[in-house]
């Protein structure tokens, strides 16, 4: 049997698509850059000839916003010239490829969610990579699949804003959280379950997948801390403009899909997440079957 070939081995998407593969009784094999540079043309045809997958997943890049502004050549090598490449080869050996994208391709000036076809404007160096990565590899794969996503969380690892919302709440600190940036908040399984259930499926092109709903990250913070049962006064809403970023960020980058709503809402996905994290209220546990 064919595996899937996934790259990212150190990342939160890479990790999180082993795992539910894992489950899911889907052979996958997990590289790290060591295995597979996706930036190195021979690093990604030796991998393809080795592991002969039906396709790859790319949870590889680069995902430091605000440090992709001072170090541009590094963020394109992950994130523009890596996908392009992987695509080539892909197209080369007639291997499907998944890779994502990102809500910062877009600038915010829009007040109804972004669909797949909206247009495009990124206000940053990282934005900018992703979109090129989008277009390269549609470009010279047009088989490939390519989802756009925003704002994760999941209870897998500790590096999602969810995730240090609570912790702070917990440890009885205040959390500080922008509250004029509107973004549609992605749970980091049902994101990853989706993406496989399409890929199966043959999709193709462009897809927006997060959880239905849009929040500002202090919204985002104080529903997590309600559902929790925990003080939502800890939340301390701030403007975005006075974290001192170095990247612009959309002020609104909800994305909608013209394929219709394919994740749970962000307060069933939260609901998950709590459980996860066994944090949730008794009162809570019947909700999270509700959808």
């Amino acid at each position: 049997m064919k595996p899937l070939l996934i790259t990212g081995a150190t990342g939160t998407l890479g990790q999180a698509f082993e795992r539910l593969c894992h489950i899911r009784g889907l052979h996958a094999v997990l590289l790290d850059r060591a295995a597979l540079d996706i930036a190195a043309a021979d690093s990604i045809r030796a991998a393809l000839a080795r592991y002969q997958p039906w396709a790859v997943v790319n949870a590889a890049g680069y995902v430091r916003v605000d440090d992709a502004e001072t170090d541009q050549d590094r963020c394109y090598r992950e994130n523009t010239t890596g996908p392009r490449l992987l695509a080539e080869a892909c197209a080369a050996q007639g291997v499907q490829l998944l890779t994502f994208s990102s809500d910062l391709v877009f600038d915010g000036h829009q007040a109804t969610p972004y669909l797949e076809d909206a247009v495009t404007a990124p206000l940053g160096a990282y934005g900018r990579s992703k979109l090129l990565a989008e277009q390269a590899v549609l470009a010279h794969l047009p088989s490939a699949l390519v989802v756009r996503t925003s704002a994760f969380f999941s209870a897998w690892d500790e590096h999602n804003f969810v995730y240090h919302a609570l912790a702070a709440a917990r440890r009885g600190e205040p959390f500080e959280a922008a509250d004029d940036l509107v973004i549609s908040p992605t749970y980091v399984p049902d994101l990853v379950n989706t993406s496989l259930d399409l890929l199966l499926d043959g999709a193709q092109g462009l897809w927006h997948l997060t959880n239905q709903g849009a929040y500002t990250w202090a919204e985002l913070a104080r529903l997590a801390l309600r559902l929790a049962g925990l003080d939502e006064a800890y939340v301390v809403p701030r403007p975005a403009a006075s974290f001192g970023w170095a990247a612009a960020r959309p002020r609104y980058s909800v994305l909608g899909s013209a394929h219709g709503a394919q994740l749970p809402t962000v307060e069933n996905a939260l609901l998950r997440h709590l459980a996860e994290e066994g944090l949730l209220q008794a009162e809570n546990e019947v909700a999270v079957l509700v959808e």
